[in-house]
């Protein structure tokens, strides 16, 4: 008869093949005590898109980082994205697409399709992930107990030989007016770990596209959360020489926008951040989320693998 051991509960972790693994395991949890003890009962939200939400190993991986918060008492939330999808949806459906300043313009059909995809098929597959995982993940949209309730978005543009700005109507795309929580903290506190498609209620009760960043930033303001994790698909903000810059207060965060060292598409991405910190959260992070459990290394170890920025 075969001697069981504890691994065989976890048939996709493998087991230590010797004592001297099985000490460098117990090591590498008793480090983390540390950091377990910081953020018990603490509230984290996860925006999770990009190449994480693809890949997946990387995919896997990160259900079960998630469902490892939760277990050992922390409070994640996750919001995800799904602009992939979307675009693989309309083009199957004969949609065409138009973006202005990174926003996806939103008519009337297009916005019944973008529910029906992240508040969908998406939210449910995010939420599958840390089911598999061994917690209980439910899946929602800012719809759902009027969480998110948005207001329309719209951008100017600057004629160059005019210099007369003109509106330009995006349809359905919205940011968040207001969050009410109540609805996360009912979840949290039944045991749950809420999954949120970025879509809101505005006035009338017309939908709402929201970028995934924005919702996520709203949220974590809301929830005074001690971390907003954006999880990228880049290493964090760089400096003029490439290098990682491995922390940033809110002003030295301007100050790199106005330079110019901020730039491109790390721009709405620092100022969500921005955004987050002023409105409660005590911190948020830019993460890359292309490396393996990169939740898990920026809670729990010295060497996080991101940007942080306070306030």
């Amino acid at each position: 008869m075969s001697k069981k051991t504890h691994s065989e509960k976890l048939p996709e972790i493998p087991p230590a093949v010797n004592m001297d693994d099985a000490q460098q395991q117990a090591a590498i949890l008793a480090s983390a005590l540390p950091y377990l003890r910081r953020y018990a009962g603490d509230t984290i939200v996860v925006k999770y898109g990009g190449h994480a939400m693809g890949e997946g190993k990387l995919a896997s991986a990160f259900g079960y980082d998630i469902a490892l918060l939760k277990l050992v008492g922390i409070n994640p939330i996750v919001v995800h994205g799904g602009g992939p999808q979307i675009s693989s949806m309309l083009d199957r459906l004969n949609i065409r697409s138009e973006f202005v300043d990174g926003l996806r313009v939103t008519d009337s059909a297009m916005v019944d399709v973008i529910e029906m995809v992240l508040a969908g098929s998406v939210n449910k597959q995010v939420a599958q992930l840390i089911n598999r995982a061994g917690a209980m993940a439910v899946g929602i949209s800012g719809k759902d107990g009027s969480l998110i309730q948005a207001r329309k978005v719209t951008r100017t543009r600057r004629d160059p030989d005019s210099q007369i700005e003109s509106v330009i109507d995006l349809g359905f795309v919205g940011q968040p007016e207001k969050i009410d929580s109540r609805v996360l903290y009912a979840l949290l506190g039944s045991g749950l770990i809420p999954v949120i498609a970025p879509v809101g209620a505005g006035e009338n009760g017309e939908t709402y596209n929201i970028n995934a960043d924005t919702a996520a930033g709203a949220i974590a303001g809301a929830v005074h959360a001690s971390r907003l994790l954006m999880l990228t698909d880049v290493p964090g903000v760089l400096d003029r020489e490439g290098k990682l810059i491995e922390e940033l207060s809110a002003e030295e965060a301007r100050n790199l926008i106005k330079d110019g060292t901020i730039s491109g598409g790390m721009i709405p991405k620092v100022e969500t951040c921005l955004d987050a910190v002023q409105s409660g959260a005590k911190a948020a992070v830019i993460l890359d989320g292309r490396v393996p459990h990169t939740c898990l290394l920026e809670l729990f170890t010295r060497a996080g693998p991101g940007t942080l920025i306070k306030a």
